[in-house]
């Protein structure tokens, strides 16, 4: 998974490699020195060869410890930065998926994948691989050097080395399996505490911080017995490779020391023997060690390659349409049918046949479930219709760009989506490239630059996550200031004053009446009174049109608009007369 991203550093990989090859040689270098010194030096009592020897000493380890520097630097290096283009990556892949996937996916779960996950990636890539790479690079060229100086005890040593292999990669498969186990189960626990988290208010109010700190606990504590069961299973095989290994460090430097004393071997070649045997052993069990680790990457690598793995439903077709310029904002159903995938084969529209004019208004009402939101979801491409279809400007909906179509749509929601930054960059949300006298004019416009200007850093305010710090009339104007600020022909108001109590409605109703001027605007709305100006009433109920024209006509029906109208409008009148 990591191989493209190393293919964008080519020059770094390059030189950690020379660095690497060059510290390994550099390492290699000092047995054939000792030997040297030992049978030459020593034997022949020559102080100025042993100072020439002990100089190139100085020289060969100066060599090891930049070349050592450098492979840390340029390894770490490519780790971080690889690690931060994956995140990237991760990132950009999920706000590239369908709604579909997130009608299933817990969104605490995703961002462990893009935090948990790629922070293990990193530890391993940035620290374990560098460890990893420079001791494979020794003990190839220590067991080279030990063949070359004394086959028959290299013989002796590569007959250890598969009860060494065999368990590092029966263990590595078991660490592996567990460490993702570890994750899943972490995931789950990071789920619980984001949606937790998220909801702190109504948390407090019910006074469940106990059960939550509870529940939490229950999750983090399988997820430390599934990171144990990773952890000593590394164990296990830390313990039996070293033992293997060094056990068959003693046993050949004893057969070797006999040889020595026999004369089949000198005493400088057999110090450089045990001085590469020392080297491969070494090398050996620092792999064994960070086997596991990698075990550990890879776990977690599997994790991000699902996520890569799984495809938009929704995307550009390879040729898409251009939609027509300018945008007349002409909106067709077509017989639409469609049923949510997560909900099976239920549908929640049925047969929706509906032709909106350009610059018209309309308005949908009908009790909660008709299918209202969803014709919403329809329009901006989030799903495609089963039956039939949607078109804009007289092109179907799969034949353009899913980004070029929802440029010419503005959505003010019923909860305003309000981001823990600033006022500027809430409102840059509606046109990126915006200037400061842009916004300030939408925000005018939206009745919002006053509440925003008596702010204490005014538009470079802070405002909390979700928008706490504002009232609900304050986050919907700025919705309706990011809706302003997009200027699209087509206008979706999804219950935009619902939430809103009656002054905070009555202002906002003002702003929205502007901001449908000249455009198409689809309305959603429980509260009837928001849609009497709308120029057709569209009526839903279990996914159909079951009623449609202006207000006075539905009325005089003596159908379901009739009776969703006088339940409102009587109650509002018994409620004001309990008020007197």
């Amino acid at each position: 998974m990591l191989a493209p991203y190393l293919g964008r550093y080519r020059f770094q990989v390059g030189a950690a490699l020379v660095a690497l090859i060059a510290a390994t040689l550099a390492t290699l270098a000092m047995p054939l020195a000792v030997r040297r010194m030992i049978d030459f030096g020593f034997g022949g009592g020559d102080p100025n060869f042993i100072d020439k020897y002990f100089a190139m000493l100085v020289v060969v380890v100066a060599a090891l410890a930049c070349a050592s520097a450098a492979r840390y630097y340029f390894v770490t290096w490519l780790g971080e930065r690889i690690v931060s283009d994956l995140r990237v990556d991760v990132f950009a892949h999920i706000t590239r998926l369908s709604a579909s996937f997130f009608d299933t996916a817990r969104s605490g779960e995703v961002v462990s994948r893009l935090t948990a996950d790629t922070t293990q990636v990193k530890a391993a890539v940035g620290a374990s691989v560098s460890v990893a790479l420079r001791n494979l690079a020794l003990f190839i060229g220590a067991a080279a050097m030990m063949v070359i100086t004394s086959p028959r005890l290299s013989g002796l040593v590569l007959l250890v080395i598969p009860f060494v292999v065999i368990p590092l990669i029966v263990f590595g498969r078991m660490v592996r399996r567990r460490s993702r186990l570890a994750q899943d189960t972490l995931a789950d626990a990071s789920a619980y505490a984001v949606e937790a988290i998220g909801a702190i208010r109504t948390l407090q109010a019910f006074t469940n911080e106990r059960f939550a700190a509870s529940r939490f606990g229950a999750q983090v504590e399988r997820a430390f017995a599934a990171a144990r069961s990773s952890f000593i299973a590394r164990a296990i095989l830390t313990a039996f490779g070293m033992f293997v290994i060094f056990a068959s460090v003693v046993a050949v430097i004893w057969i070797g020391s006999k040889d020595e004393l026999s004369g089949m071997l000198s005493g400088g070649a057999l110090g450089q023997f045990v001085l590469y045997l020392v080297f491969t052993a070494g090398a050996l069990g620092q792999l064994s060690e960070v086997w596991g680790e990698l075990a550990q990457a890879a776990g977690a690598s599997e994790r991000l390659a699902e996520l890569f793995r799984i495809e938009p439903e929704i995307r550009a077709p390879k040729e898409p349409k251009a939609l027509p310029k300018p945008s007349r904002g002409a909106i067709r159903f077509d017989h639409v049918s469609f049923a949510y995938p997560s909900l099976g084969d239920e549908r929640v529209v049925d047969g929706i046949d509906i032709d909106i004019h350009s610059g018209e208004t309309v308005a949908v009402v009908g009790p909660s479930g008709a299918g209202k939101s969803t014709l919403f979801h329809l329009l901006m491409r989030f799903y495609n219709p089963q039956a039939g279809y949607v078109s804009l400007d007289g092109i179907d909906l799969r034949d353009a760009d899913p980004e070029e179509l929802r440029h010419r749509i503005a959505l003010v929601p019923q909860d305003s989506v309000i981001f823990g930054t600033t006022v500027k960059e809430n409102l840059l949300y509606g046109r990126p490239d915006a200037s400061d006298e842009d916004i300030r004019a939408a925000a005018i416009a939206a009745h919002a630059d006053t509440f925003i200007s008596a702010m204490g850093n005014g538009y470079d305010t802070m405002i909390g996550e979700r928008g706490v710090t504002l009232s609900g009339g304050e986050r919907q104007r700025l919705a309706i200031a990011r809706a302003l600020l997009k200027d699209a022909p087509v206008l979706l108001l999804d219950e935009a004053t619902s939430a809103l109590d009656a002054e905070s409605e009555t202002l906002v109703q003002i702003v929205l009446d502007r901001l449908m001027k000249d455009r198409t605007t689809l309305v959603i709305a429980h509260r009837l009174a928001t849609v009497l100006k709308a120029d057709r009433i569209l009526v839903m109920d279990n996914g159909r049109i079951v009623e449609q024209g202006d207000h006075e006509t539905l009325v005089a029906q003596g159908g379901l608009y009739t009776r969703l109208a006088r339940l409102q409008f009587e109650r509002g009148a018994q409620g004001f007369e309990a008020a007197k």
